[in-house]
């Protein structure tokens, strides 16, 4: 059974990413801010959940919270400052995209930088909670925006660019991603900072 922070008076807001094992495309970030009376027993971690399911609990986030954002950090950006802190830089910038304010952040991991509200000029306290999407709801929430978000954007460019198999991969490292790279190289969206060839 997933939990809330349960603190008086604070408005939380989950925070988690998808896609920074993937050899191509953006990492997708997401912020949430779901009602006190949110009820979705469904509700986990978005890796343990079908595909149907996923989407089923977006319709139902993206309608019945308080707040929500995602927000894609593209592959040169991650070439450029690292998947770490282009995940910790995408969260922030979901954060900042929230139409209400939180004043306390969850996030999935263990790793995070503080966070300056760019409305109120405050720094908002967070905690990281290691496998967090499995513990709290604005988390697993918020893991479920970023991950549907993100697979609907790869499946679109997998229509850009065939035979890499991102319409099932979504660009994480398979073997038939591996071998697509092998014979016609890496696109436009792949992260040439990573390994993008088989050991």
């Amino acid at each position: 059974m997933l939990k809330r922070l349960m603190i008086d008076g604070v408005t939380e807001a989950g925070c988690d990413e998808a896609g920074r094992g993937c050899l191509c495309g953006p990492v997708s970030c997401a912020a949430v801010i779901l009602p006190e009376d949110f009820d979705a027993p469904e509700l986990n971690d978005s890796k343990q959940l079908t595909a149907a399911a996923r989407e089923r609990l977006r319709e139902q986030i993206e309608r019945e919270a308080v707040a929500w954002a995602v927000v894609m950090v593209d592959a040169e950006e991650i070439d450029r400052i690292n998947i770490l802190n282009a995940s910790i830089t995408g969260m922030q910038r979901a954060l900042d995209a929230l139409a209400v304010r939180p004043n306390h952040i969850l996030v999935d991991g263990n790793r995070f930088r503080p966070y300056l509200d760019p409305v109120r000029m405050m720094d908002i306290p967070y905690h990281t909670v290691i496998k967090g999407d499995a513990t709290y709801m604005s988390i697993a929430a918020a893991s479920i925006l970023a991950k549907t978000h993100r697979d609907e954007l790869m499946k679109r460019y997998a229509a850009e660019y065939p035979g890499y198999g991102w319409e099932s991969n979504m660009g994480y490292p398979t073997k038939a991603h591996y071998a697509a790279l092998a014979q016609s190289g890496p696109t436009p969206l792949h992260r040439k900072t990573f390994n993008l060839k088989t050991k």
